[in-house]
């Protein structure tokens, strides 16, 4: 006898449909003991993945986004069902560093009682909220929630910081409202020219590229990448374009694109017109843009840069052109400005709102549309509203039975709020949920030494993360398959995930987890653990909100039904956005003039043997974010055991690095050493490292804090950096310090 269950998968915002099928008879869960603070990877070898049998099978279910396709990681998410390394009772640290189990009732008065002193010495916002991308909806509201009333601190925010809030701000400041793509993704399948920038969908999301086949059978694929990734790789043999800037210069190239555009006499005149508002400013902002002074700040060919300019205009008027956006263009301290120039040119050529053409932005997170609708963002009330706007927190004091001043007002953006751990006026208790800060946050030396400082910290995972490993109470979770809910997918539409198996006996829903707190602290209006209670209590939060999911509910949801958002009740949905109008007040899109700034002067090495580089970080097919679930899978990391640095050959030669030889690569904030890998994919002045790895092999212990003023998002995708050839192996007690430190 086998259950089964229709769900999605728990890694990417593409969301692939899977079903999961499971024995009657499953292997044990793993029994709970004492659990050291682990050592992290050493330079070599990555921590060893524990063998373990898959509790499900996986098999890919045909959906709109994957058509039965399944990645790499898709394939093998089950396996860390019944992974022996599952956290499966509450962990307490002890003196000796020595994580062991306590009851959940001890846990629970723990936590309570840090939270009340930390806010009897030092006021509320002592008290902080991290979240993450990966929450269901269910679970990001309530975290809102339970931030606000029940612990009541302005101090929440998440790691969709880190990845979706340019290309938001962007959204918001020219439609009105941010989703990610404001069409089905299946539309792309018929356009001629698609213009993508900044994403690698063929490692990131693999199922995507078959939406990509179309354009490239036209050759109108065209690709910005400062490496030839395996996306841009699918521009060869006619495909396309692959432009390949100098890292950091995606405004600019933009700005060039346009003032073609806009000289060659390709705008979309009667669209410009009649929907947009701005035009004038933007001709003025693009002037001094043409394509041979661009080709001299970016390294992209003038003839390039108007062979593109062509091509979608030419495809707009023909198949339908789509211009997409990802995380290389908006990690940048100018991100939100890159993507809005994106979006200008996007209105040139009347793209937004047409029937087969479009502007778009790449989610990466699973939930990282929804996570970023309904409360856990610093500035934001549920259904997209802000907090400081009188009329959304006089809805939602309604909705949650409480006087609206009980509600606090904006909080601290990511970055900022983890400057602030154990400073004077800073966090001093820490809960985080769905995120491994000390792998995945910028300039992470120094926010691992922020966590040490904390009074408290409060961890909920399902495994021994490199954050957990810090933490002195951790809180053991279910995983997706464990659990209901609903997530949003990087098109906005509503999915439900499904249980197909029985969690360990020891673990705990957030949602259990938010409701037992908010007991303890007397905490007003409900908590419920439900998550379709919970649901509808969010439907209500919505009703009204940019982000309205009113109309929307599990039983339809279960039916199969196509659900995107903004869904208000008694309506059938939108598909597709921006066909009649656009959400600002007079239904115009707002076209903002941007120009790029001048960037900070870097340190100069200390050691004149190392040449300055700049380095680029993002993700590899085989790893999602910081690694901490993938690393666990003996297949992934077997494929990818340590980060690896690439570096053109030239480059390497001149510094004497061969092939697989090791490298440090450093700057003011850390370093990094590994081994090298040669490729003429990269630029000669560009290196390139995953940054799903702990320990010396962890590329955010260079990446800079520097964010962008807009939108708070740090600056990932150009940081300098000091490259030389390692003499000698660094030994292991080194390597140990230096891991420790």
């Amino acid at each position: 006898m086998t259950n089964s269950a229709d769900t999605h998968c728990p890694y990417c915002a593409l969301q692939c449909a899977m079903t999961l099928t499971s024995p009657a008879e499953l292997a044990p869960a793993p029994q709970p003991g004492p659990v050291p603070v682990p050592l992290l990877p050493t330079l070599h070898s990555s921590a060893p993945a524990a063998a373990a049998t898959a509790a499900l099978e996986v098999s890919g279910r045909d959906f709109p986004t994957n058509r039965g396709g399944l990645c790499r990681k898709g394939w093998t998410s089950a396996t860390l069902l019944n992974h022996p390394g599952r956290i499966t009772e509450p962990l307490l640290k002890g003196p000796d560093g020595v994580h062991r189990p306590i009851s959940w009732d001890h846990a629970l008065d723990l936590a309570a009682s840090a939270v009340r002193d930390a806010r009897a010495r030092y006021g509320a916002d002592a008290v902080g909220v991290f979240g993450g991308g990966g929450l269901t909806n269910e679970k990001a509201y309530m975290l809102g929630k339970f931030a606000r009333l029940a612990l009541r601190t302005s101090r929440i925010d998440y790691n969709g910081r880190f990845c979706m809030s340019s290309a938001a701000a962007a959204g918001m400041r020219a439609f009105g409202v941010d989703r990610g793509l404001p069409f089905p993704l299946e539309a792309l399948d018929t356009a001629s020219t698609i213009l993508m920038l900044g994403s690698n969908v063929a490692e990131t999301m693999p199922p995507f590229v078959q939406h990509l086949k179309g354009a490239r059978d036209a050759g109108g694929l065209i690709v910005v990448d400062p490496r030839r990734s395996a996306t841009a790789a699918f521009t060869a043999d006619g495909g396309g374009l692959h432009l390949q800037p100098l890292p950091g210069t995606d405004l600019t190239l933009l700005l060039g694109i346009s003032h073609v555009v806009i000289h060659e006499g390709l705008v979309d005149t009667a669209f410009v017109e009649e929907r947009t508002a701005g035009y004038s400013a933007v001709v003025r902002s693009v002037n001094s843009f043409w394509p041979e002074r661009v080709q001299s700040l970016t390294g992209v060919p003038a003839d390039l840069i108007r062979e593109t300019a062509r091509r979608l205009a030419a495809g707009a008027r023909q198949g339908g052109s789509y211009i997409l956006t990802g995380r290389g263009v908006e990690q940048h301290t100018d991100g939100t400005d890159a993507a809005t120039a994106a979006i200008n040119l996007s209105l040139l050529l009347g793209l937004p709102g047409s029937a087969r053409s479009g502007y778009g932005t790449l989610t990466g997170q699973g939930n990282g549309q929804g996570g970023r609708e309904h409360g856990q963002k610093a500035d934001q009330l549920p259904g997209y509203r802000k907090i400081t706007d009188p009329a959304a927190r006089a809805h939602m004091a309604r909705v949650w039975g409480v006087p609206e001043e009980t509600i606090p007002g904006p909080g601290l953006p990511a970055v900022q709020l983890l400057k602030s751990l154990g400073q004077p006026d800073g966090v001093r208790c820490l809960f985080i949920h769905a995120s491994n800060v000390v792998v995945a946050s910028p300039d992470a030396n120094a926010v691992t030494a922020g966590l040490r400082s904390l009074d408290f910290l409060v961890v909920c995972d399902f495994f021994m993360s490199e954050t957990a490993a810090e933490a002195d109470l951790i809180l053991p979770v279910l995983q997706w398959a464990e659990e209901e809910g609903t997530l949003t997918n990087l098109e906005g539409r509503v999915l439900r995930r499904r249980r197909a198996l029985a969690p360990p006996a020891g673990a705990r829903s957030e949602l259990w987890i938010m409701a037992r707190l908010a007991e303890r602290l007397d905490a007003p209006s409900t908590y419920s653990e439900d998550p379709e209670t919970v649901f509808e209590e969010l439907r209500l939060a919505s009703a009204g909100g940019l982000a309205d999911y009113s109309g929307i509910d599990y039983a339809m949801l279960d039916r199969g039904e196509a659900a995107y958002w903004p869904y208000p009740a008694g309506s059938t949905g939108t598909p597709r956005l921006f066909r009649d109008r656009f959400a600002h007040p007079d239904g115009k899109a707002v076209m903002s003039p941007v120009v790029p700034r001048r960037r900070r002067t870097p340190a100069a090495s200390p050691d004149p043997a190392a040449k300055t580089m700049t380095l680029i970080t993002g993700r590899l097919l085989e790893h999602y974010q910081s690694g901490a679930q993938t690393r666990r899978v003996t297949e992934l990391l077997a494929s990818q055991p340590e980060a690896m640095v690439q570096v053109h050959p030239a480059a390497a030669e001149a510094m004497g690095i061969t092939a697989g030889s090791l490298v440090s690569v450093a700057n003011e904030r850390g370093e990094v050493v590994c081994k090298a890998e040669l490729s003429t994919d990269i630029r000669p002045d560009t290196v390139f490292l995953p940054f799903h790895f702990p320990g010396l092999g962890s590329a955010n212990r260079l990446t800079e804090a520097a964010t962008d003023p807009t939108s708070g998002m740090p600056e990932f995708k150009f940081n300098k950096v000091w490259v030389r050839a390692v003499a000698a192996p660094l030994s292991s007690k080194m390597l140990q310090t230096t891991e420790a430190s």
